[in-house]
């Protein structure tokens, strides 16, 4: 535990103070941090960005003795806050140098063609329940009470419907792609 004797060398600019207090608080403070951002690299910056932002506290003499790990923690939370700011303002960076904006919108277009028409095709092969299960569930988002409303079906009826529309939808895909690579295959030998 830090005592107040030590906040106040630390404060008076004691290297051997903050030394303690930041290995005292070190591990807490990164587990805190590692958990918000899921990056050990990114952690390790924000924790020790987080402890400069800390040390200027320390000279006003502005900080919390009682729940100064609860400080460091908001400290943080500001710290990462603020690299998500500036990761939005910035937005992602493209070379445009090495793009050729006509070839990729054409592999979009049709990529998402040949995939809306392989869901297409494998919706038909629903029966109307399935298909009305999935559209209200999936497709417009209603919740389970609201889909059980307007089938007229309990929403344990409804959660059983989707799950079995959902897992024969995906069986129709399944198959729908084996299809497919084995007539690439034929074609491939015919060639």
């Amino acid at each position: 535990m830090i005592t107040a004797d030590v906040y106040k060398k630390a404060a008076e600019g004691d290297f051997d103070a903050i030394e303690k207090i930041c290995l005292d608080t070190w591990e807490p403070l990164y587990r805190f941090i590692y958990y918000k951002v899921q990056n050990r690299e990114e952690a390790e910056d924000i924790t020790q960005e987080t402890y400069v932002k800390t040390l200027k506290y320390f000279h006003k003499d502005k900080f919390p003795q009682e729940n100064f790990l609860g400080f460091l923690k908001t400290v943080s939370l500001n710290v990462i806050r603020d690299r998500w700011r500036q990761k939005q303002r910035r937005g992602v960076s493209v070379n445009l140098q090495e793009i050729n904006p006509q070839e990729v919108a054409s592999d979009d277009k049709q990529s998402d063609i040949a995939q809306r028409l392989v869901l297409k095709n494998a919706l038909a092969k629903l029966s109307e329940e399935q298909r009305i299960i999935i559209d209200l569930r999936i497709i417009r988002g209603y919740s389970v009470a609201e889909t059980a409303k307007l089938v007229g079906k309990t929403e344990s009826a409804v959660r059983t419907a989707q799950y079995r529309a959902l897992k024969t939808l995906a069986q129709i895909l399944d198959d729908s792609t084996e299809r497919q690579i084995g007539q690439k295959r034929r074609e491939n030998i015919e060639q």
